[in-house]
This record gives structure tokens, sequence and C-alpha cells, in this order.
């Protein structure tokens, strides 16, 4: 039974990690300035956290080194 407590605690950690990730890319692809903002809030929207790591890996990571 214990175990089960403990891995709803986890599993919830790991949810909520998740979740705040998803958020912050979709407020990050917001903020962002670019024409294909609209795109990347449907890719983001639609295909939650399969969409929220493409954007990071694609267009934030581009866009950070660009300001660099």
């Amino acid at each position: 039974m214990e175990f089960l407590l403990g891995f709803g605690l986890l599993g919830s950690l790991i949810t909520t990690a998740l979740g705040l990730f998803w958020l912050w890319m979709l407020i990050d692809c917001l903020a962002d300035q670019k024409e294909d903002k609209l795109v990347w809030f449907l890719v983001i929207f639609f295909l939650s956290l399969l969409g929220a790591v493409l954007y990071y890996f694609l267009a934030r990571k581009k866009r950070k080194a660009t300001v660099l």
C-alpha cells in the first residue's frame, strides 16, 4: 500500500513538472515576436507535450543562439 502512495506522489510531481514545462513553452512562444508565432502556438497547444518538446529543441534553441 505504501508503494502505491509513493508512486502516486511521484506521478503527481512528474505530471506537475511536465504541465509547467508545457505552460512555459506556450508562454515563451507567445512572448516571441516572430512571424510564425501562431503556427508554433497551435503545434504546442494541439500536440501537448510533444509540441512543447519540438518547440524547445527547434525554435527556442535557434532563437537563443541568435540572441547571443
